[in-house]
Formats: structure tokens, sequence, C-alpha cells
């Protein structure tokens, strides 16, 4: 089978090259002819290692990357299939897996996905069933049962990183689910785009001191008036465009000749860069007519390799007030000064105050530890087999944690892992193991007004000095069978992800980053 990006990014040798493809919102016609003649240009030329074919972009339809990307690999292109977590739920997401595998297309970007956009009648409900790490971890462990039925290749999954955040909170939380992508089990990762030399050095520097080896492709992208616009509008989470590269873009392009070729020298120029730093390869977006943009693209990334240092300074696009974990200088503005400086996180009285009670309440009556277990359980489950104790406990419950959490009675509560916030009720997205790579200013992607859960969530644990649970093992997924039930009983009775989903934690803790809040 067809293994053409995974040989080339275990060659260290090969500088490794992959373009993005956006297949549209049809099934035939002129723009899917245009992009699957991009692809078969792609394989002419011989440069490419494998195109990456996008999964629904924006949370709109769009045609399958899984029927498209087969089409491609037939001719000879190997491809990357992204992945997300939003329109499928895990039965869903483990049948898709297997017809993958079933295809033979093997490398998948897992990805929690954008939040949901209209289609047929209006907007679509978002599932969000999985997250990133979640699904990594299940391709990992399907990986076990393919070579159980004889198939020796599995899947070779990758992951994104958002380095590009303005805030500390939202840095470190990027980084720390990317330990927990890593340890679930991906192999390789693909930058969001931005265009300040220090945040791509910072993602290596951050993978250095996290003991983690991890083949890493950085975005670049062929930029025009329009895509610098909607990047700068936050249209396109995660990906950054300053309103001082905007201007310069917009500049340039008052002359189309002019402006296209600026485009092409600055996404040769990064490629430039991005290889002196030691990525492993780059990840070309914006090509959306012909190949053409990104065979000039790759013609003068040889001419710029020299002078990457100096390079450097061509993209230095700070967001305002922008936090780095390291101090600017050196080669290429890379320093080895560590700033990651959690002394002076503080939080509101208010904050501080039901952050203690509840981590208090919790290791007293919901801990392992606890010398008090073998009673809790005792009394759990005389409560269950008592009507009326059960419902006048869930009422408790149910009131209480409505009351300070905004609690949504799913029955398998992860607010410990969250420093006693709710996944549920604050994260549009559910996730349990990290923030989403849309968060902008630490406000959430899906609803601005509000401060995003995990920006909170890192606030509290920095507080009291315990970051090490951002990224001290992934939490599994919350087990629906138990919706609408206590909480409470279910973790005394082993029921919940805690006990039910021990062999999922028992995956996730086989391995574990070094500590990045020390």
């Amino acid at each position: 089978m067809l293994r053409v990006f995974q040989q080339d990014l275990a060659d260290p040798e090969q500088f490794v090259v992959t373009l993005e493809l956006v297949p549209g919102n049809e099934s035939a016609g002129r723009t899917v002819d245009t992009v699957k003649g991009i692809a078969r240009d792609c394989f002419a030329d011989g440069r490419i290692s494998a195109v990456s074919i996008t999964d629904n972009p924006g949370g709109n339809p769009s045609l399958s990357p899984d029927a498209f990307g087969f089409e491609i690999f037939k001719v000879g292109m190997d491809a990357i299939v992204h992945f997300t977590c939003r329109d499928l739920n895990r039965v869903g997401m483990e049948s898709r897996a297997l017809q993958l595998a079933r295809l033979g297309m093997k490398n998948l970007l897992t990805l929690t996905g954008d939040f949901t956009g209209k289609g047929f009648g209006g907007q679509g409900a978002p599932v969000f069933d999985l997250d990133s790490v979640n699904l990594t971890l299940m391709l990992r462990l399907l990986n076990e049962r393919l070579a159980a039925s004889g198939d020796p290749d599995g899947f070779f999954t990758g992951c994104a990183v958002s380095p590009f955040k303005a805030t500390q909170a939202e840095c470190f939380a990027q980084y720390a689910k990317l330990c927990r992508k890593v340890t679930a089990g991906a192999q390789f990762a693909i930058t969001q785009l931005g265009y300040d030399a220090g945040k791509f050095a910072e993602v290596l520097r951050i993978l250095d001191s996290m003991n983690l080896r991890l083949p890493v492709l950085g975005s670049v992208y062929i930029l025009t008036p329009r895509a610098a616009a909607l990047m700068n509008a936050g249209r396109i989470p995660g990906a950054v465009v300053t309103d001082e590269l905007l201007k310069t873009v917009q500049k340039e392009w008052r002359d189309p000749k002019q402006g296209r070729k600026r485009s092409i020298e600055r996404a040769a120029k990064l490629g430039a860069v991005l290889k002196g730093l030691g990525y492993r390869g780059i990840h070309i977006g914006g090509v959306h007519r012909d190949f053409a943009l990104a065979g000039e693209v790759l013609d003068r990334i040889s001419e710029y390799e020299a002078d990457w240092k100096e390079l450097c300074s061509e993209f230095q696009y700070p967001q305002p007030n922008g936090f780095y974990a390291f101090s600017e200088g050196g080669a290429g503005g890379v320093s080895v000064k560590q700033a990651f400086n959690h002394a002076d996180q503080t939080i509101s009285l208010k904050e501080k105050w039901l952050y203690r009670l509840l981590k208090r309440l919790h290791s007293w009556f919901f801990s392992a530890e606890s010398r008090h277990k073998g009673r809790f359980q005792h009394w759990s489950r005389s409560i269950e087999d008592h009507s009326l104790l059960l419902k006048l406990v869930d009422g408790l419950e149910t009131g209480t944690k409505k009351i300070i959490l905004g609690c949504r009675h799913c029955g398998d509560c992860g607010i410990q892992h969250l420093a006693f916030l709710c996944p549920e009720s604050q994260c549009p997205k559910h996730t349990r193991n990290g923030a989403c790579g849309g968060s902008y200013n630490g406000n959430c992607e899906v609803r601005p007004e509000r401060r995003c859960v995990w920006t909170r969530a890192y606030e509290r644990f920095a507080s009291d000095g315990k970051l090490n649970e951002f990224h001290a093992q992934c939490v599994p997924p919350r087990m629906w069978e138990l919706d609408q039930t206590s909480s409470w009983l279910n973790f005394h009775l082993g029921r919940d992800h805690h006990s039910a989903s021990a062999s999922l934690a028992q995956a996730c803790r086989q391995s574990a980053c070094r500590n990045i809040s020390e």
C-alpha cells in the first residue's frame, strides 16, 4: 500500500512537503475537477509527500474527504484525511475509521473541529462526543485490533497545535493538550497558521522541554487580501493575521501581479525559516486554482535557505501584548530562557473560595484515597436500593450542582479535571482534555462574550500550584449510559469513567510528559 508520507517523515534527510486541498460543497463539477487536477499535478511534480483533505471546514457541508481522498489515493498520490469530532458520535467515528482502514487510507489528522455551521434547513446539531485526544486514543487502540486481525499497517495519526495565542493561559493549555495528544498516540503534528517566527520556534522548544520527540510540520499559506481579512477577523479559528500584516497584504495587492509575487515570496521565506528552525517539513495552504502557486513557492525556498536567520525578522507579527514562553534573542529569535511564570496568577476571592471549597469537598467524598471510601460505597448501595432516598440524593445533587456549576446532570462528572468547572455546561464542545484551538484572547470561539473555560481552569490550577493536572493523563470520554443519573452514586459504585473506562485511563497512563509548569 502507498505509504509515501510516513516513509518520508521517517527519513531525517527529507524535508517533507504536504499540501492542503479543500474539496468544496459539490460532488462533481468544475471545483471538484480543479482540486483533483491540483492533486494530479502534485503527484507529477514529485516534491509533495501527501495532500491533506479537509473535513467540512467551518462546520459547513462539503464533499467527503474519504471519498475524494480515495480517488486521489488510487492515482498514486498519498493522502492525509482530516478526521474531526464535530459531526459523528463515537460509534460513527469508529465505523468511519474502519471504513478508511478498509480503503487503505490510514494517514489521519485528528481534530476537534470547528463548531457546527449551517446545512439542510439550518444549523446542524454539534456532536463533539469525543475530543481530539480521545479520538487519537481510539485510533491507537484500533491499531491493536487491526494488527490482531492480520493488518500490519495501522493508522498513522497526526494532530494539530495552535501556538499563536495571545495569553499565557491559552498557550499553556495548547501545549498541555499537545502533550496529551502525543501520549494518546499522535505520531506527527501540524501547526495552525501564523506569521511569528518566535512562536514557531516556541513549539519545538516546548516539545523538547516535555521530552517529546515528535515530527512537526509548520503551516505556510499563500495569503491573498480576502484570506488575510478572514483570518484577521477571527473567521478561521486559530489562524492569526495581525492588523499590521493585513495592511501590508492589502497594500501589496493593489497591483495584483505584485501582490501574487509578494505572497509567493512570503510563503517561500517562511518555508526556509521553518526548515532552519528544525521543522520536519511544511504544510502549504491557500492553493485553490492550480498547482503552479505551490510549485513556485517550492522553487523559491532553496533561494532563501542560507539566509533563514536574517529572514526571521520578516516574521515578527506578534499579537498585542502577546505571551511568549521563551525570551527573544539568539539565532533566529530563539533563546533558552523559559518564561512560563505562574507565580503571578491571581483569581478573584469568589473564584478562589469556590475552587477551594469544591476541592476540599471532592477530596473528602470523591477521592479514591479517602479513608471513608468503603463506608461511602456501602451507603451508596443502600441508597440505590431505597427509591425515596435515591430521589432525595438525586434532587440534592442536581439542585446544588445546578446552582454552583450549571450542572446538566450527565451522571459522569468531570469537574475535577477542569479545576471544578463543568465541561458540559461551560464548553460548547464539551472538551475534557484541554482547550480547542479556536479561543481568542482568552475568550470562547463559539461564545466570544464568555471566557474560555480552560482559561479559567488554568488560572485556578496556577493559583494552587496544580498545573500538572493539565497533562497528568488524558481523561476518558463521558459515559452516555449514565445520563440523568447521580454522578455521586456512580462514582462510589464504580460505574463512571474513573472505573468503567479504566482500560482507557490505563492506556493514557502508559507514558507521560515532563511537567512544563516547572
